[in-house]
């Protein structure tokens, strides 16, 4: 296709160096060069593509310059299987897309038409090799037209595993709640689901990897009732748009948001949202952003086509449970949300969810890795392990690794490590040899469906890549269920503290080496010491991973209840301050916000320090402060407090910020040399106590928040005395937080790394496990 030619002129003709060079992995290319080049390079990589190729899925991070010199077209690199790497599903190209609306074409109207170039993938592999009688589809014979396409290698369906046409392959039903069928067939399912959404309807709609609950997004009250049902009180959900040209017209689209939106993976992006969009105030209540996605499979394009308006497209589920995959198990769990279910008879072998991104300092965040992303690999730095790697004093660091193709173990055996992730927002890795697999998103593990998801996606993870692990990593926290599985596992387990996690996450993907100065901001994490770390810094140093500052702490009255109510946040951080008088001071926010009874009970817990935990998490003092200024007391939703206190932020521009004060603490016990920094915020909190006084706006009291919360990285860096600083945690979300404290560390002469492809949450703990486990193999 001459894919590799384009790239070199492309590269040439904007004044870019480095090489591009084809593997089993697919193309690779690395350029360097001004970033306004390389911005203009990644747009019109896509853009000006050759006319029979198709980008099936990009990925792309900033890497420091190396100093290439010209550009080269590198031989192919033959290196590695390719049986172990399963592409994800892919959004429909435009070719398919041309076929499913053109009367004359034999697929017109035909929702499940797909080609070489889209369609599924991970969401209907049984085993490897990728071949039909190994997916969902083999129950599918195909016609001899199809059959015909299937043989030539000329046709773009030459090996296309899900081809299929309405003569010979999978169709469409509606059903009632019931399970009976309303119609099938031709258009009538098309048209009758339609009418029904028009009328306000909930339709469960089965996808790619999973179903979808479909409501109008225009219609605030079938919004709620959904809400209702589906027990999701405020938390934003999704919206699909029919175009494009619907999605700017409701939201605020970059060049870069386009492109996204448009991609291979067609995630959903978090746009920002026209002041006039006729989207329901209830879909997102409170945000400025919405979470918008374009239809990704023939069935959506064609049911959005019909309707020309913005739908709801949340997840098919009740809150907390994972997402439903099979129309009999849908009717069961979703029977009390839908009124009609429109079905299909491929089977979906694994749960996929729509992933989640948002554009950051010009660059893709992703904040859920699922559909389009996993499970393709992170490729773990062999000069980063050989790094962190301790080795005895006086003896020659180990030689570097013999590289390991997926699906083989590396010589010796040992290199297959399963990390089993965070409760929360949990993912899980495989480790075959230097590729890390991450699972696509399976969510909290708060529910008996969650821990099932959790089971099987490991069990399937281990089929699939044919590996047996020999270590299993986990995290430290004794009552998590992922914890307790490794445990029960049989295998040497590894634990790794839930930061030490997020920071080694974070340098493997920017393929980092020590010595780094690593950030990890949370809500929770448990520390070494038995508290609830969340606001911590460590110095990665080779063959050591030592926490060098952390926030003061504070209590939190009624444990884990404290992160459904930033109001016990807030005064568990006042109590701190000012002592069992706080509770005397009814004009304050939190103190009012609690009946007498309640006031009575926190006091007690806070004096007497039961059921009180110590704290130093970043993301608690972002309730606080919400608590504090009046935002929010009570949480519907985990991290509602801080995403209304960036909200509040408006178009509030000031680099002001409250006094930052560290403090030396006693000597590390284990070593009387090494003293620990406290990052104090009692000078910022009695000055957002005096501006609350004044009734300064809560813009203005958000914005020098988050600016001191910056202001404290670079502080503690200049301490510290590392040059490279890594961004990690689920504060990093938070828009106005990473590109402030990216931009004062890079002012202060600082080089600062954030998370491009890996989410900063919860969800990116588990390649940091394997990286943790890994070392203490080698």
């Amino acid at each position: 296709m001459g894919f590799r030619p384009f790239v070199h002129r492309l590269a040439t003709v904007l004044g870019l160096v480095g090489w591009v060079n084809n593997s089993s992995a697919g193309v690779g290319v690395e350029v360097e060069g001004p970033r306004a080049a390389l911005e203009a390079f990644l747009l019109r990589l896509g853009a000006e593509k050759p006319p029979h190729s198709f980008i099936q899925s990009l990925e792309s991070s900033w890497l420091d310059p190396v100093g290439h010199e010209g550009f080269e077209i590198r031989p192919s690199d033959p290196a590695g299987g390719t049986t172990a790497l399963i592409l994800p599903d892919l959004a429909t190209c435009p070719d398919c897309l041309r076929e499913i609306f053109d009367p004359s074409n034999r697929r017109y109207g035909y929702p499940f038409t797909n080609c070489t170039n889209c369609g599924p993938r991970f969401s209907i592999l049984e085993a490897l090799p990728y071949d039909r009688p190994n997916t969902s589809m083999r129950r599918f014979t195909m016609c001899p037209a199809c059959q015909a396409e299937y043989d030539d290698p000329t046709n773009r369906r030459f090996h296309a595993q899900p081809n299929a046409c309405p003569v010979c392959g999978p169709r469409v039903e509606l059903w009632d709640r019931h399970g009976h069928r309303v119609c099938g067939g031709g258009r009538a399912w098309l048209t009758e689901t339609a009418r029904a959404i028009r009328a306000g309807k909930i339709v469960a709609v089965k996808g790619l990897g999973g179903f979808h609950l479909v409501v109008t997004a225009h219609d605030d009250d079938a919004v709620r009732r959904l809400r209702q049902r589906k027990r999701r009180e405020e938390k934003p959900l999704a919206v699909m748009m029919p175009s494009l040209a619907q999605a700017k017209a409701h939201c605020e689209v970059s060049p870069l948001e386009e492109r996204l939106l448009t991609s291979p993976e067609a995630p959903i992006v978090l746009l920002r949202r026209h002041p006039g969009s006729s989207v329901a105030p209830s879909v997102a209540p409170g945000n400025p952003q919405l979470g918008v996605m374009l239809p990704y499979t023939p069935l959506h394009h064609l049911l959005m086509a019909e309707l020309g308006f913005a739908v709801v497209a949340t997840s098919g589920n009740l809150s907390d449970e994972p997402i439903c995959t099979d129309e009999r198990e849908a009717l069961e769990r979703l029977g009390d949300i839908a009124d009609l279910f429109l079905v299909h008879n491929r089977p979906i072998v694994r749960h996929v969810d729509d992933s989640i991104v948002r554009v950051m300092l010009g660059r893709e965040l992703v904040l859920r890795r699922a559909r389009g992303y996993a499970p393709l690999p992170v490729q773990m730095s062999p000069p980063l392990l050989r790094a962190l790697a301790p080795h005895p004093p006086g003896k020659p660091e180990a030689p570097p690794p013999t590289p390991v193709a997926p699906g083989e173990d590396a010589p010796g055996g040992g290199s297959s490590i399963l990390a089993v992730g965070a409760h929360l927002k949990n993912s899980v890795a495989l480790s075959v040899g230097t590729q890390v697999f991450i699972s696509q998103h399976i969510g909290d593990l708060e529910t008996e469906q969650a821990w099932e998801a959790f089971r099987r996606v490991i069990a399937d993870f281990q089929r699939l890549y044919h590996v047996a692990p020999t270590r299993i990593a986990c995290d430290l926290h004794p009552d998590y269920l992922s914890t307790r599985h490794a445990q029960g596992s049989g295998l040497p387990v590894t634990g790794v503290q839930h930061h030490v996690a997020h920071v080694l996450s974070c340098l493997a993907e920017n393929e980092l080496e020590p010595p780094v100065l690593g950030v990890a901001w949370d809500g929770t994490g448990y520390g070494e010491d038995g508290t609830v770390w969340g606001g911590e810094f460590f110095r990665v140093s080779a063959g050591a991973v030592d926490r060098v500052a952390h926030f003061r702490t504070f209590r939190l009255p009624g444990g884990d209840q404290a992160v459904k109510e930033p109001r016990r946040s807030a005064l568990g951080w006042l109590f701190e301050r000012l002592g069992a008088s706080v509770f005397d001071h009814g004009e304050l926010a939190p103190v009012r916000a609690c009946t007498e009874a309640e006031r009575v009970a926190l006091r007690t817990m806070l004096r007497q320090g039961v059921h009180a935990p110590v704290t130093s998490s970043v993301g608690r003092l972002f309730d606080a402060v919400a608590s504090v200024i009046g935002l929010r007391q009570q949480a519907r939703f985990e991290g509602q407090a801080a995403m209304e206190l960036e909200f509040a932020l408006g178009a509030e521009a000031t680099d002001e910020h409250y006094p930052v004060l560290l403090v030396e603490k006693a000597a590390d016990s284990r070593d009387p040399s090494r003293p620990m920094l406290l990052v104090d915020w009692a000078p910022m909190l009695d000055a957002i106590l005096e501006e609350t006084r004044r009734e300064v706006a809560a813009g203005r009291i958000a914005a020098r928040f988050h600016n001191t919360l910056a202001e404290s990285v670079v502080e503690v860096a200049r301490r510290v005395g590392e040059e490279r600083v890594a961004l990690s945690g689920g504060c990093f979300q938070n828009r106005y937080l990473t590109e402030t404290t990216v931009r004062r560390l890079a002012a202060a002469g600082f080089r600062p790394y954030w998370h491009q492809r890996v989410p900063p949450n919860d969800g990116g703990i588990a390649l940091g496990q394997v990286v943790a486990a890994r070392i203490q193999t080698r």
